[in-house]
Order: C-alpha cells, then sequence, then structure tokens
C-alpha cells in the first residue's frame, strides 16, 4: 500500500529500528526492492534521487509505474523524492503523487535553508504530502551521484531544535559522520551528538550516505534514533560484485545476476537496520 512515512517513522521510534530508503534508478530497480519488501514482509521506502531523474526514468514514470507497485504491494511503501534541490521538480513530485519528498537545502547557510524548506512544507503538506530536510551537511567521498565533493559538516544540537520549531518539518536529515559515495576505511559516527539530538526533538531522524558505513555503525544509528537509512553506493556494488562472480554470457543473464546482488543487499540492510513490521 501507498503510504507517507508518518505512521512508520513514529513505530520506528517506538520501537528502536529503521527502514531502508533504497535508491531506484529505473524501473528494474523499483520492481527489485519492492519484491524484497514483500518477501520479507517489511516497509518501504522507494527513493529517487532528483540527480537520477533522466538517466534510466523520468520524473512522470517514476511517479506512474512507483504508485502503481506500491498501491499493489502487500507491505507499506512510500515514494520518496531524495535530495530534491530544484523547487519545481519537487512540486511536481507532490502534484504526481509522491507520498514524501526532500528538500535538500543542507549547502546554504541557515536561515536561507529554513526559507526554501518553509516553502516545500507549506506546499507539500497542505496535499498530504511528509517533508524530510537536511541541516548540517552530509559531505561526499567517491561516489556515483552528481554530489560535489564536499566535507561533511555536523549538525548540532541547537540547530536542529530552531530548524525544526521553524520549518515544522516532518523528517530531519541530520550529519554526524556519514558522507554519500562510498569510503577508504570505515567512518567514525558521532553517536553522542546522535544521541544528544534524539533527545532534544521529536521529530523522526534521517541518515544519509549509509553505503559502506559499516554494518555495527548502522546498527547503532538504528538503534539509537535513526529511523531511516539511505542506501545507494552498495546496491551498484553489489550488482556488479554478483555479475564478476557469475560471469554471464548473455544479457538476460547479466540483468539476472544484477538483480541478485541487488536484492541480496537489500535483504541484508534490512537485518542491520533490525526492520520491523
Amino acid at each position: 500500500m501507498l503510504v507517507t512515512s508518518k505512521d512508520l517513522f513514529k513505530k520506528a521510534q517506538q520501537e528502536k529500528f529503521a527502514i531502508p530508503a533504497p535508491n531506484f534508478i529505473d524501473v528494474d530497480w523499483l520492481k527489485w526492492h519492492v519484491e524484497v519488501a514483500e518477501e520479507l514482509e517489511l516497509p518501504l521506502i522507494l527513493a529517487l534521487a532528483e540527480s537520477h531523474i533522466g538517466d534510466s526514468i523520468s520524473l512522470e514514470d517514476a511517479a506512474m509505474i512507483g504508485k502503481k507497485y506500491a498501491e499493489n504491494a502487500k507491505v507499506p511503501v512510500v515514494l520518496h523524492l531524495d535530495h530534491g534541490i530544484t523547487p519545481g521538480v519537487i512540486k511536481k513530485a507532490v502534484d504526481l503523487g509522491f507520498s514524501s519528498v526532500m528538500i535538500d537545502a543542507s549547502q546554504d547557510d541557515f536561515a536561507l535553508n529554513v526559507k526554501k524548506t518553509k516553502e516545500i512544507v507549506a506546499y507539500a503538506q497542505a496535499r498530504g504530502v511528509v517533508v524530510e530536510a537536511e541541516i548540517g551537511h552530509v559531505g561526499s567521498g567517491e561516489n556515483y551521484e552528481n554530489h560535489q565533493l564536499t566535507e561533511s559538516e555536523y549538525t548540532t544540537v541547537e540547530d536542529a531544535c530552531r530548524f525544526v520549531e521553524a520549518t515544522g518539518v516532518d523528517s530531519l536529515a541530520i550529519s554526524i559522520g556519514t558522507a554519500h559515495g562510498m569510503y577508504k576505511g570505515v567512518p567514525e559516527i558521532n553517536f553522542d551528538r546522535l544521541r544528544e539530538i534524539a533527545a532534544a526533538i521529536d521529530t523522526p531522524l534521517v541518515l544519509h550516505g549509509g553505503s559502506s558505513s559499516g554494518d555495527e555503525n548502522l546498527n547503532r544509528c538504528a538503534l539509537n534514533g535513526i529511523t531511516k537509512i539511505n542506501i545507494f553506493s552498495d546496491f551498484l556494488n553489489a550488482a556488479m560484485n554478483e555479475i564478476q562472480e557469475q560471469k554471464p554470457d548473455h544479457y538476460l543473464k547479466v540483468k539476472a545476476s544484477a538483480k541478485a546482488g541487488v536484492q541480496k543487499c537489500l535483504r541484508h540492510y534490512y537485518a542491520v537496520f533490525a526492520t520491523k513490521k
């Protein structure tokens, strides 16, 4: 069933688990993620990043097909626009039927981030769509997206409180040590900062840059206040690893190997995040 994340995040906060938000880049990935969620009978957040629109899928197709699969799914599915940068794109996603959108103005100063976020909150919430925003900045390392190479800027407790009060945002992505893309080594997560923010605000917390962050780190995040964890790069690596291992000799077998790798990766993260029904 197609849902917003409101009730899912409330349950995740109460029962101490996180829900995976795997990015999809085409219709196949979308279907593969839903299949795993139904197999495990667990909720799912289908995330399409604005940066991926136009590569292998349009926003219109993502909305049409995403809604179809979400509405027909036997489990709760959120259709989410990830890292929305352009107000027009975000509002169009709302109008097309996405149940959740993210406004990412985290590289702007605090006042401009608040202003941009309030505009999207007013538009989306009036239409029954929930809004995620980011405070602090989750930087980028070696990655497969179009994020610029940037350093992370940790979220402060004071800024998180001020931002939530000023915007009325439904969920908040915070920066506590992860980065988009892949790492050389395992990142050091500031769990003290996570606990402080989780204790200071009731708003559900989101973690970006989950790929290659380490299973122990991600499990601790899920158990200590993070309700949603974004994963993308690890799916690409899992697909390639399976292809290289299976050595398929024609296109259909390549697709089958990629599917096996992506789905194996999602099953793994459901376990790591301790996701519950």
